[in-house]
């Protein structure tokens, strides 16, 4: 054994299996895609990225193509031969022609300016760059996204990191300076001033995403004046020009309220935001003039993913009013609309009309509901009133359509596909999608819009003959001995079920070998548990999940009762019942896999991760002698100890009485004999598994004290345990470098007590 403490037999399994991880690691992903019309055809761009683990990010690239379309009906992407490295952008926006490319790259550091950059279809044209007294960082990703291009491009309109507040500086006698000069001077130091509330978990340092406009001729760049700082903004798009030459466009956008208690936002839809509206200045009035701003959505709880329709004449948005009102961080969305007035006079009173309502408990086949939806930014086909949109649909992502005259919602990925389907971008009324499954890499389809004899529209979908990129020889022979299928569970206390949807058979996507079985031996199982517990595992493509299903593991993936996309009262019904009505539903499906025999019942593990950590490690304490071993990726372990230091303390009150009304800032003795009662560590005393924890010392959704709590008192008991600790990691634990080495050591943890 060597100076690591790992032995000449461990260190080779290491480096055999890295091999292969690596190969998986490497495979692109498919992020977002737009089409261009040009006089030659359409034009495709691609952006995509791939794990650089040695500069442990991810490596950004664009891939464009012309689409040819075949009088057969077939349709080939002609891909340029080489991939063009987008190094340090962080966010590519075409304007609405399609002429202009604006690439936003954020600092990397406190000091460095943020750059704008607008491109023509031959040179950079433009190159701006915004100091940090301006504004710091741009929102490029999650609730607080938005960048928009007015209608002529003239202008940017974005969301960005308000300045910090001015804080005291004091001289070198120690006297108080009340202003504080931009200009460092040596014999002064600046002080800390008053604390404000952050974002959370994946927003740390962040408290004031800020209205902001971007002249691209001149770079002028406008704060926008109106907007309380009590409210932060995301989302924003300008409004259609208004007839009359006396209208004025107006930014419209969502706003959060964070005035008292910024909870954290990532992952939860349950913040109740609205859709407002200011006016947008023009050069006509006054230098300091300042408008009103008019929330559009006072009578809903929620109001997000604004579009305006192609004649500008409504207004549509998501909603997660149920989340917001019920207090479950995640739920069924609705969809709603409110007319826009087309002389661009805003009103105080305006009455928003329902177009899919929440679904409660879906008859077998029928449409859920919405859950985690995706607006593209322009999501109208050419008729102006049919929405493209994508979905989850119980165990599958899928496209759908809403026609907005007839009120009829259709499934547009095929109906009897065992994929994943998400809609990438609009050619036309034609369709570019990303499709993959547990065991195929995610493709890019192409759907050409057909209608039948009575005039409804379907999409006839293929493969582009030339696949976006290739994985090694090892990953494509793996994939192709792999198989899967959906397994019904039924459940196990239907007569303690209060609602019908409660009561129906949950989902479990079981990966297994399609070879056949050597002597009737069962490939050792992996029970992968999503977080959540308001998540959905899907039909869909995990590189980390493939790599253990190449190395000899079976995986079942459980949708237990409370998971998305299975209506609103099977996903309610776990609402105070965490550490129970989940811990059987996974217990229901691990048997029906043994009993089916899929599973050898002596190599059976677990993994999971957040919530899915929770229902772990409550596994392996309410059946000790169930699972060979277990891995967790930073778990709810003691809600008791996590309320206090969380950014989302709500959450626990949640799971542990299942309504948002026992909140308090300060648990009572009851309450925290309640969040003991519900959490695994009331089942320690039993845990005999060995257990291998990943945690992040960023994370401030489970910080690190909660899975390191439970891992002390496991190895107080004499169990084996394995920690590994990213310093630099928060919640997901998926920066590249973590995300190899985690799944690295699963795999071995996994060899070791499942004897592969």
């Amino acid at each position: 054994m060597d100076s690591s403490g790992v032995d000449s037999a461990t260190e080779e399994e290491y480096a055999t299996q890295s091999k292969l991880l690596k190969d998986f690691m490497s495979i692109p992903s498919i992020d977002k895609a737009w089409i261009f019309k040009s006089g030659s055809g359409p034009q495709a761009m691609v952006a995509m990225s791939q794990a650089n683990l040695l500069a442990n990010k991810k490596r950004k690239f664009m891939l464009s193509g012309h689409i040819s379309k075949e009088s057969n009906q077939s349709v080939d992407f002609h891909w340029a031969p080489f991939p063009t490295e987008m190094t340090g952008a962080s966010a590519f926006v075409p304007s609405p022609s399609g002429l202009k490319l604006l690439v936003v790259r954020n600092p990397e550091n406190n000091d460095s300016p943020t750059k704008f950059e607008i491109w023509s279809s031959s040179q950079l044209e433009k190159e701006f760059h915004i100091p940090q007294k301006v504004h710091s960082s741009v929102y490029v990703d999650g609730w607080f996204e938005g960048i928009s291009w007015n209608s002529d491009e003239t202008l940017v309109a974005y969301v960005a990191e308000a300045p910090s507040r001015t804080k005291p500086t004091f001289d070198h006698l120690g006297y108080y300076k009340k202003e504080n000069s931009l200009d460092r001077d040596i014999g002064s130091w600046e002080g800390q001033g008053d604390w404000e509330e952050e974002w959370g978990e994946a927003y740390a340092g962040k408290k004031q995403p800020s209205l902001f406009v971007i002249n691209v001729d001149s770079g002028e760049v406008e704060p926008i004046k109106g907007v309380p700082r009590s409210i932060s903004v995301g989302q924003v798009v300008w409004s259609p020009n208004s007839k009359g030459s006396g209208s004025a466009q107006y930014l419209v956008f969502v706003g959060w309220l964070g005035d008292k208690r910024k909870f954290g936002i990532k992952y939860c839809a349950n913040r109740p935001c609205a859709i407002y509206a200011i006016r947008h200045k023009e050069p006509k009035d006054g230098a300091n003039e300042a408008f009103p701003i008019h929330n559009l959505t006072k009578s809903i709880s929620s109001g997000y993913s604004p579009r305006f329709s192609k004649d500008g004449k409504f207004l549509l948005f998501l909603s997660a009013k149920t989340a917001a009102d019920s207090g479950a961080h995640w739920v069924a969305e609705s969809l709603h609309k409110i007319d826009w007035p087309i002389d661009g006079k805003l009103t105080e009173s305006t009455d928003i009309v329902d177009l899919v309502q929440v679904v409660n408990c879906p008859d077998d086949g029928c449409f859920p509901g919405l859950y985690g939806t995706d607006l593209l930014s322009n999501p109208w086909l050419s008729d102006g009133h049919t929405l493209m949109l994508s979905s989850y649909w119980r165990s599958f992502r899928v496209i759908l359509s809403l026609n907005l005259l007839s009120g009829e919602l259709s499934r547009v990925s095929p109906n009897d596909s065992d994929y994943s389907w998400s809609i990438l971008a609009l050619d036309g009324d034609d369709i570019v999608a990303v499709s993959s499954s547990p065991v195929s890499v995610p493709e890019i389809k192409y759907g050409k819009k057909v209608l039948d004899p009575a005039g409804k529209p379907s999409w006839q979908w293929s493969n582009i003959q030339k696949p976006i990129y290739k994985c090694s020889e090892k990953v494509t022979l793996g994939l192709s001995s792999l198989q899967f299928k959906i397994l019904k569970v039924p459940v196990s206390n239907v007569s303690e079920c209060r609602t019908e949807g409660a009561k129906k058979p949950i989902e479990a996507i079981y990966v297994s070998s399609s070879k056949p079985k050597e002597n009737g031996k069962c490939d050792p199982l992996v029970v992968y548990i999503h977080g959540g517990p308001h998540s959905v595992a899907t039909c869909s493509f995990s590189k980390t999940l493939a790599y253990l299903s190449s190395v000899g593991y079976s995986l079942l993936n459980v949708n237990y009762r409370g998971s998305l996309g299975f209506g609103k009262e099977a996903l309610q019904s776990l609402s105070g019942n965490v550490g129970s009505q989940d811990v059987s539903d996974m217990l229901s499906a691990v048997d029906h896999a043994i009993e089916m025999g899929l599973a050898d019942p002596s190599r059976i593990t677990l993994l999971g991760g957040s919530h899915g950590g929770f229902l772990a490690t409550h596994l392996i304490g309410q059946a000790p002698d169930k699972f060979a071993a277990a891995a967790v990726r930073n778990p709810v372990c003691n809600i008791a100890s996590l309320v206090g230091i969380t950014d989302t303390p709500d959450w626990g009150f949640f799971q542990a009485y299942g309504d948002k009304n026992h909140y308090t800032e300060a648990p009572s003795p009851e309450d925290m004999s309640r969040f003991h009662q519900v959490s695994p560590i009331s089942h320690i005393s039993k845990v005999k598994t060995p257990t291998l924890f990943i945690l992040g010392t960023m994370d401030l959704r489970v910080p690190i004290s909660n899975g390191l709590q439970y891992m002390r008192a496991l190895r107080e008991k004499g169990v084996e345990v394995k920690v590994l600790v990213f310093p630099n990691d928060n919640h997901p634990l998926d920066r590249p470098q973590t995300d190899y080495e985690s799944f690295l050591n699963v795999a071995v943890w996994f060899n070791k007590y499942c004897k592969l």
